[in-house]
């Protein structure tokens, strides 16, 4: 049975969290490209370089606290990307399970600083502040992202084969607003504006303009029952 605390302790709770404490059991793989801890090894080869992002949706309640939390799990075989995206008026807890992750996060500058990009259509750009661009390898501390600072906007991609268990609250919502937006980043050299904010020789790299684009077709994702112990509220 999984034990969850109330907000304000589930950075801790989720840091003990462990595959077998959701129902992933470890295992291991000749190719890692496969199914990973889900242990199907009969598809060939050529099958697995194809092999989707398996989501789990664990469980969903307001019993937690005043807002509707749920709780999830994504399995990564490797190098499988999940694009960038964004969590409107959410606050995400993330622990990695198991593998490596390259996690490429970013928040968006105050006050908003846009300019027209020059693409087909001239969509408009908003300058966004590199938060996180690094790799996490189990064991690792569980991250927290909030609304308006802490990588809200992100980017997964499989280092290994790895499975992220989130906590999103509230979590999205189209009618109340909190719809998946996907970006595209590009260089901060890319484009030029006077009204944004001074940026210092040598921290160009620390900025990115992203233009929001429609659901990529590549996103290769599918859903499975979650078979692991009861939930406790």
């Amino acid at each position: 049975m999984v034990n969850i605390k109330t907000k304000g302790h589930e950075r801790l709770c989720m840091h003990t969290v462990q595959p077998s404490d959701v129902g992933l059991s470890e295992e291991t793989t000749d190719d890692d490209r496969g199914h990973g801890f889900f242990g199907i090894n009969q598809l060939n080869r050529a099958a697995r370089w194809a092999q989707p992002i398996t989501y789990i949706d664990i469980h969903e309640s307001d019993s937690f606290t005043c807002y509707l939390v749920q709780m999830c799990i994504f399995c990564f075989p490797t190098s499988s990307v999940i694009p960038l995206h964004d969590h409107p008026g959410m606050t995400v807890f993330s622990k990695i399970l198991y593998g490596s992750l390259h996690v490429k996060a970013y928040d968006w500058v105050e006050p908003p600083c846009t300019v027209e990009s020059k693409g087909p259509g001239h969509p408009q750009v908003r300058l966004a502040k590199l938060a996180v661009d690094k790799v996490m390898t189990t064991p690792c501390e569980t991250s927290v992202l909030y609304p308006k600072h802490g990588g809200n906007l992100h980017c997964f991609t499989a280092v290994t084969p790895c499975a992220v268990l989130d906590i999103l609250s509230p979590p999205y919502r189209e009618d109340e607003g909190r719809k998946c937006t996907y970006y595209h980043d590009y260089p901060y050299s890319t484009f030029s504006t006077q009204n944004g904010p001074k940026i210092c020789d040598g921290e160009e790299e620390e900025y990115a303009w992203l233009v929001e684009i429609g659901t990529p077709a590549d996103l290769y994702m599918r859903s499975r029952e979650y078979t692991g112990p009861a939930i406790q509220l």
